[in-house]
């Protein structure tokens, strides 16, 4: 099983998302019968096994083993991955461009952006599970505080400078070819406000209420 499984092709994107079988695939994250699924779910068994056969067909589940019980042979199945991703591709006529924006500052970029990671990464992941080789990647995630919208400007300016510096130095124009046997990569260096929880949003409107 897949710690996460990008989903690119539309037909596979739609089954997933009917919320029956979105909970089927919560739940065969554990190898389990349509018998034990039915209890689990509440709805009879031969629904489960339509929704079950539509997962199947669409590579999201797959058949771990088989069951004799009298004159009936019952299928255990599991989910193929513990949590799955739509990947832009599924939409290609629909799906963000980063070149339509290209300004560091555009929130619309950033999402462009986001979107093609998840399509890249998918496309990456699945051929690195063929040839059976670790995908070599990095990543930063953390938080900061900012004082001011200007301490914001004068950090995101310093870290374009410093990220500019760094690829300016380990850059290799000339080698990135077959024959120089360097190997292209994608950075990206993403910066936004978090997201508020309830309890931050309640603050807040609570330190404003005081101010008035």
């Amino acid at each position: 099983m897949l710690d996460i499984e990008v989903i690119e092709d539309p037909a596979a994107a739609e089954a997933s998302l009917d919320p029956i079988r979105t909970r089927i695939l919560q739940e065969l994250a554990e190898p389990a019968s349509a018998t034990q699924l039915a209890g689990r779910v509440g709805l009879p068994r031969q629904k489960i096994n339509y929704h079950l056969k539509a997962l199947e067909r669409h590579g999201l589940v797959e058949l771990v083993e088989e069951r004799r019980k009298g004159n009936v042979t019952e299928r255990v199945l599991c989910a193929t991955a513990a949590s799955y991703v739509i990947s832009p591709a599924a939409l290609a006529s629909v799906a963000p461009d980063p070149r339509r924006f290209a300004d560091r500052f555009s929130a619309f970029w950033l999402l462009s952006l986001a979107a093609r990671t998840v399509q890249e990464m998918g496309k990456l992941i699945s051929g690195a599970a063929v040839a059976r080789k670790k995908l070599a990647s990095f990543a930063i995630d953390g938080e900061i505080t900012f004082r001011s919208a200007a301490d914001r400007a004068a950090f995101a300016e310093e870290l374009g400078v410093a990220v500019t510096r760094l690829v300016d130095k380990y850059h290799d124009g000339g080698s990135a070819t077959p024959a120089g046997g360097g190997r292209k990569h994608r950075l990206v260096v993403v910066l936004h406000p978090a997201l508020k929880t309830p309890s931050t949003e309640q603050a807040a409107s609570g330190h404003t209420a005081e101010k008035d």
